[in-house]
């Protein structure tokens, strides 16, 4: 037991523990023991360590907690300051993009936000936007303060101040409101008041209208550069110093009346304007201050109205001499003009006219007139036709009226609105051109039946027309004309007929010449056919050339044939003549003396006569005095023919003359039963004429006119003098001459008894009208079957005396 207790650790009892003893010799209890004591100084330096720095800990806390309470108060003041005012504060420090914020957004406008708030282009005006950025990019950047006014959107001002502190930069706005809000507003109006004031001044002395400013007193206040010409002033200063007026004294008094009354003066008054008589229009406007004038010069305007005015009457003028009507119509649809064709042609009442009525109230009353076309559906007819007032372009539609007529009708748009109507009356124009239409028709249906051959060359020389006729008399094919072939390719294809050069170059002038030397042409061609062509040739109006070929080989043969006969005519004619010129020389001399012996028998100087023998003597006078009347007719009218016979006129007097050829005939009247009736006045005077040829010409018309009596009718001899004229009348109350033998009574040895005894050879009209003719008169007949006949010769009244008595 022992040895185990040596070689182990005593253990000592400690507060009722068991501690192992500790030997100092034993270096590992020297160790633990000096490490013990170490741990304990180190303990007890730390627990003086920390009563020493508790100590200070708690005064630097009670420390803190004071600068604790004083931040905390100047927080709750700067609250205070930031709250009391809208504003915002942003600083950045060093480089950093996003700002610290402090403050209210909402200055930037309601619900706005930080990142509104850094766009200062979307609440504060542009130019005032790059203004703050520019400073607050030369704060951060170089530490440069600002304080500048800025105008928001809203129309509010902010107050931006910019400060570099503690090595931030710090910006700060500021909402600007109350009094000096209020203040900025009036300023910058004052200000854009005096900058408008300044334009709209600028503005007035560029105008060339003089216009002026009166204070309440009527003092000249202010005036452009156009009044102070006007007035012939310097400037303002010289018009007030002179008093220069540009109105008259009796016009400035009205325009002041009417400003007590608070109206406004507008007058057209003639002023002098440097020197010169001018035409203005005057306005005066009352005002707070007084008022303010303008004048502007009208004369080249009154001028121009002047003129426009004429023209518009000449206008006016012009279109009521047209045929055409023509209405215009205002943007309302209302009539403002017709002229007088329109009121003519729809016969409408002028007073309804001039009360200006609307389009559709002229139409209801035309068609209430009937003279509106008849349509199914008037009112749709009439909302189309009033449509034209929408239309852009002119419209041009036709009417045909119940009464025939046919209306063109058109409607244009004015520039200024409304329109303008048109009424052609175009009813002839349709009738021409279908007349016209038929008339073409019938012309080339009446070419084409010609027996001519007809072809029209254009002024090109080209083939315009031709007739059926034309093709076939030179036996063209009908491919050979189409194609409106030259005149050189016809007359290549008409020389295979008629190969002569000569007519064919006279067609080609003709045709294809100069247009101012085209001549009518006319040429016969023959052709290898042994007939014979006749061309004519006609230069058109429109420069065209009409040809025409007519076959006149038959007619040539005639001709020659004619002609040939003729001249046996004339020479059986001559030799007629001659040997009736002859014959009454020569059997004039044994009639004479056959006359003579007669005589002498019937005088009883041969010895006494029983009754037989005197009647026959006495019809042997009768015979031979016939037989020498006709004699001398036949050769008078030989005398006239040759021109041989001339009249010895003298004063003859008509009445007796009348009388002594009645004489001649009063055997003849007793033995026909007929009277003669005379009606010559008693003053009708004398007639310078051939007294032998005037008894001649009434002796045959008498003779003729109881010749064609039957008994008891009355024959008529009237004289007459009117006009520069004397007429010898014979009528008779006999059977007439038909139409068919009156245009031959004239004619020598043309005699008709027409179923009465009268014989003759046919020469006493012929003689009458010849010898009238010679006297420079002329002979009319008047008869019809049943009607008698009645013969007027009409001689000049070439008296002297009566030519200066009617002088």
């Amino acid at each position: 037991m022992t040895g185990r207790a040596s070689s182990q650790q005593a253990e000592i009892p400690i507060n009722g523990a068991l501690w192992p003893t500790f030997d100092l010799n034993r270096p590992h209890d020297t160790a633990f023991f000096v490490l013990a004591l170490c741990m304990l100084a180190v303990a007890v330096a730390i627990a003086l360590f920390y009563l020493t720095e508790r100590r200070r800990w708690k005064r630097r806390e009670q420390a803190l907690s004071e600068e604790t309470a004083r931040l905390r108060g100047i927080e709750e003041r700067a609250e205070l300051l930031m709250g009391a005012q809208r504003q915002a504060v942003l600083s950045w420090t060093g480089r950093d993009k996003e700002p610290r914020f402090e403050g209210d957004p909402s200055i930037a406008g309601e619900g706005a936000t930080l990142k509104r708030l850094l766009a200062f282009g979307s609440w504060v005006v542009a130019a005032d936007a790059a203004v703050l950025e520019k400073s607050l990019d030369r704060l951060k950047e170089r530490g440069e303060g600002f304080l500048i006014t800025i105008k928001t959107l809203a129309r509010g001002f902010v107050s931006a101040e910019g400060r570099a502190a503690s090595g931030k930069a710090v910006l700060r706005l500021c909402d600007i409101d109350g009094v000096r809000g209020e203040i900025l507003r009036i300023n910058e109006e004052l200000a854009r008041a005096k900058i408008d004031l300044i334009s709209m001044t600028t503005l007035l002395d560029s105008v060339s209208h003089p216009i002026w400013l009166r204070d309440d007193e009527e003092r000249l206040t202010w005036a452009n550069r156009a009044y102070l010409r006007a007035v012939e002033a310097a400037d303002l200063s010289d018009a007030q110093r002179r008093s220069a007026e540009l109105l008259d004294q009796s016009t400035r008094a009205e325009a002041v009346c009417l400003r007590q009354e608070n109206r406004a003066f507008a007058q057209r008054v003639a002023v002098t304007m440097a020197g010169e008589r001018r035409m203005l229009d005057v306005s005066e406007e009352p005002t707070a201050g007084g008022s303010a004038g303008l004048a502007v010069d009208v004369s080249e305007l009154e001028d121009v109205r002047t003129s426009l005015q004429r023209e518009m009457d000449a206008h006016v003028r012009t279109l009521d001499q047209l045929s055409t009507a023509v209405a215009i119509f205002d943007q309302s649809q209302r009539l403002t003009f017709y002229n007088a064709a329109y009121l003519q042609f729809w016969r409408l009442e002028p007073a309804f006219l001039d009360s200006h009525p609307s389009d559709g109230e002229i139409l209801e009353r035309l068609r209430a007139a009937g003279k509106l076309p008849e349509q199914a559906d008037f009112q749709a007819w009439k909302k189309e036709f009033l449509s034209a007032y929408q239309a852009a372009e002119a419209r041009e539609i036709w009417w045909h009226l119940p009464d025939r007529r046919v209306l063109r009708v058109v409607s244009s748009p004015n520039p200024q609105g409304g329109l303008t109507y048109l009424f052609d009356d175009v009813s002839d124009r349709m009738r021409l051109e279908s007349q016209m239409t038929a008339f073409k028709r019938v012309q080339n249906e009446t070419l084409d039946a010609l027996n001519e051959g007809v072809a029209v060359f254009g002024s090109d020389g080209r083939l315009k027309y031709y007739n059926r006729t034309f093709a076939e008399m030179w036996s063209f094919m009908p491919e050979a004309l189409q194609g409106q072939p030259h005149i050189d390719t016809i007359i290549a294809l008409c020389r295979e007929l008629a190969p002569e050069e000569e007519a064919w170059n006279g067609i080609r002038g003709a045709v294809a010449g100069l247009h101012d030397m085209r001549l009518g042409l006319s040429c016969r061609i023959d052709r290898t056919d042994r007939s014979i062509v006749d061309c004519a040739g006609r230069p058109l109006p429109d420069g065209a050339t009409l040809l025409t070929f007519a076959d006149v080989t038959a007619s040539v043969n005639m001709a020659r044939a004619l002609t040939e006969r003729n001249e046996a005519l004339e020479n059986a004619s001559r030799m007629r003549d001659e040997f009736v010129h002859h014959f009454s020389y020569e059997v004039r001399s044994p009639l004479t003396n056959v006359i003579g012996f007669t005589q002498l028998l019937s005088d009883g100087t041969a010895g006494a006569l029983n009754e037989r023998q005197r009647d026959y003597v006495g019809h042997i006078m009768r015979s031979s005095g016939s037989l020498l009347a006709i004699l001398n007719d036949i050769l008078d009218l030989a005398s006239i023919d040759a021109g041989s016979m001339e009249l010895v006129c003298e004063q003859v007097d008509i009445r007796s003359t009348v009388e002594a050829a009645a004489r001649g005939l009063e055997d003849r009247l007793a033995e026909s039963s007929v009277r003669l009736s005379i009606g010559v006045p008693d003053d009708i005077g004398a007639l310078f004429a051939d007294p032998k040829r005037i008894r001649q010409i009434l002796f045959n018309l008498m003779s003729n006119a109881v010749g064609f009596s039957a008994p008891g009718q009355t024959v008529r001899v009237v004289a007459r003098r009117k006009s520069g004229e004397v007429t010898l009348e014979v009528a008779d109350d006999g059977k007439g001459i038909p139409d068919e033998i009156k245009t031959k009574v004239f004619d020598r040895f043309e005699s008709n008894a027409l179923g009465t005894r009268h014989r003759g050879v046919g020469l006493g009209l012929s003689i009458v009208r010849s010898l009238v003719e010679l006297h420079g008169g002329h002979v009319e007949l008047i008869s019809a079957p049943g009607s008698g006949t009645r013969v007027t010769c009409y001689f000049p009244d070439n008296n002297p005396q009566h030519r200066f008595a009617a002088e």
